[in-house]
């Protein structure tokens, strides 16, 4: 039986979302593992080593928690005890960290904008935390491979405010200058939420309306958070509970085997779950954003070019020619793009290979897989095993 005390926030969907997967982990294993919270106050008030001490009269095998980079983690080492850091402000060297390729969170999120059409990029973050700027950097740095037309601006908090206490003067005039329609990635939900209170802050909200002006996308999938604002707020979905289960198998190995190495557990960015804050498709050229928004919402039906003339007043050639300089790609390897994501959003949910491929309509597996591959560099399969949360 393992040990483990928690330093860390459970009212964030992250912390829990770990704890399932610590949980999924010792009852496939059979064990009985005893998980104990410790409030972050303990830390705050008397430091880290109030913390040891604690965890030494718990017995605790274990400590997971959001460390601060001053914090002294080497006593647990010293003391016998496992520490693991969850991404707060800086990864660590000595011990292993929660972490991810953020990275490629921005990347992603920069992605889906352009798909939708948009022309103009924000990201809006907390400065000197590792998860945002390298989620601040993924997104831009995608943005201005697509197009050195794109525009971008960005603005970062110096610190990590939380849901309801935090000053929007700052962020209200930065809205007011960024060139509309602006698509904007927060580097969580709760960054994401101030935007949508902000939003309504200036004059009503009556001038800018989410997501015709400002299209706004978190980070985490929080459900309470997405949910409780105004609109919903569309979320890039991470695989944390996968982490949490990786976590538990690291910590158990070594208890088992002290001398082994540790490495640390990256938690995956999955798919994007679309709610009303992106749902527009952005586009300088009215049928063309009409063309997006049927592809998008009919992405599970068979779409042909001669389906997509019929919805607009141009000819095959020109609706083809207007596409390729909008989107930089064809409407039908748009539409390949589009369905592929589609399918790797619903074996993030979970859905075997054959019944995602069903669900969109693909009759010949092995070419869909070719395709996807291409995409995506994992197979179908592969990319399952990797991304769901029921490996």
């Amino acid at each position: 039986m393992a040990r483990v005390i928690f330093l860390t926030d459970f009212s964030e969907e992250y912390a829990r979302s770990i704890l399932l997967g610590i949980a999924r982990y010792a009852k496939e294993t059979g064990q009985a593992w005893n998980l104990c919270k410790l409030p972050l106050s303990i830390r705050d008030k008397f430091g880290i080593e109030a913390v040891v001490e604690w965890a030494k009269r718990m017995k605790a095998d274990a400590v997971i928690g959001q460390f601060y980079n001053t914090d002294n983690v080497d006593l647990f080492l010293q003391n016998g005890i496992i520490a693991v850091a969850q991404d707060f402000k800086k990864r660590f060297t000595t011990i292993p960290n929660i972490t991810g390729p953020h990275r490629l969170a921005g990347e992603m999120g920069a992605e889906y904008f352009i798909k939708k059409g948009f022309r103009h990029f924000a990201f809006y973050g907390v400065r000197g935390i590792v998860w945002s700027d390298e989620r601040c950097q993924g997104f831009r740095e995608a943005v201005a491979r697509a197009n050195p037309a794109f525009t971008f601006s960005a603005l970062h908090n110096n610190s990590q405010n939380d849901l309801w206490y935090y000053d929007s003067t700052q962020l209200i005039i930065w809205l007011q200058s960024l060139p509309k329609p602006v698509a904007i990635m927060a580097c969580d939900d709760n960054q994401a939420y101030h935007i949508t209170e902000a939003c309504m802050q200036i004059d009503g909200g009556g001038n800018f309306r989410i997501p015709d002006d400002i299209a706004i996308l978190g980070v985490d999938n929080d459900e309470t958070i997405c949910q409780l604002s105004s609109p919903n707020l569309s979320s890039l979905n991470q695989s944390v509970e996968q982490g949490g289960y990786d976590v538990a198998k690291l910590i158990d190995r070594q208890i088992r085997t002290p001398e082994a190495g540790w490495e640390d557990v990256v938690v995956k960015p999955t798919h994007i779950i679309t709610r009303q804050s992106t749902d527009i498709y952005a586009n300088n050229d009215p049928y063309i954003a009409k063309v997006l928004k049927h592809i998008h919402e009919n992405i599970s039906q068979k779409l042909t070019v001669d389906n997509l003339v019929t919805l607009v007043p141009l000819s095959r050639r020109l609706l083809e020619t207007r596409f390729k300089k909008e989107m930089g790609t064809s409407i039908y390897d748009y539409v390949i793009q589009i369905r592929i994501e589609k399918m790797a959003q619903l074996l993030c949910e979970g859905l075997s290979v054959s019944d995602a491929a069903a669900e969109l309509g693909f009759s010949d597996i092995k070419n869909v897989s070719r395709t996807f591959k291409q995409l995506k560099g994992y197979t179908p399969s592969e990319y399952r095993q990797a991304m769901s949360p029921t490996r």
